[in-house]
């Protein structure tokens, strides 16, 4: 490839995985709140909604990957591993780059700990889980800050659907909450 055709597809693979990745840990946040204890969605019974909610938080952990590996790759970024991976190092955009970096961080507890739970205790994996919360709205603000995107109508639009599509699950929550 071209230094030129390889640094675009680099910028492009960043973009488009970073918006992906947020829409499926939207939906994957969405339906964990949504479904949290005995409930399930619709129809469904609670083994496929939970096996959906793994699926959706698995691929746009996925997504994340090749996020961060793209932008360690994309000279235009300038991202280094350490700007990746320590909140708030960053030379420059020092906020949004360390926004993205706390997300990953909390993004990689929950995995991790996810992986373990077996042997963790429900009650250690749940505390930790507990910071999916926390990764997504720190996501959006990365999502939001960060980027050539960041002001375009197709994004902000995007965020305004992902913010109401959380905020439409909590309100189911709290619905069935008070219902009860």
């Amino acid at each position: 490839m071209s230094g030129v055709v390889e640094q675009n597809a680099w910028w492009l693979l960043m973009r488009g995985s970073g918006v992906v990745a947020l829409a499926l840990l939207t939906l994957s946040v969405a339906l964990g709140v949504a479904t949290t204890g005995r409930s399930s969605l619709g129809g469904m019974p609670r083994f496929a909604t939970a096996a959906l909610h793994r699926s959706l938080s698995l691929l746009g952990t996925t997504f994340v990957a090749v996020h961060v590996l793209s932008a360690l790759l994309d000279r235009y970024a300038q991202v280094r591993l350490l700007d990746a991976v320590v909140p708030f190092a960053a030379p420059h955009r020092t906020l949004w780059v360390g926004l993205g970096a706390l997300a990953l961080d909390l993004l990689v507890a929950v995995v991790v700990t996810s992986l373990v739970r077996v042997r963790l205790g429900l009650r250690a994996w749940r505390a930790v889980h507990w910071l999916s919360y926390a990764i997504w709205p720190v996501s959006l603000a990365h999502t939001l800050g960060m980027g050539s995107d960041a002001s375009a109508w197709w994004l902000r639009i995007g965020a305004l659907v992902s913010l109401l599509v959380v905020a439409g699950a909590v309100a189911l929550r709290l619905g069935r909450r008070t219902g009860d």
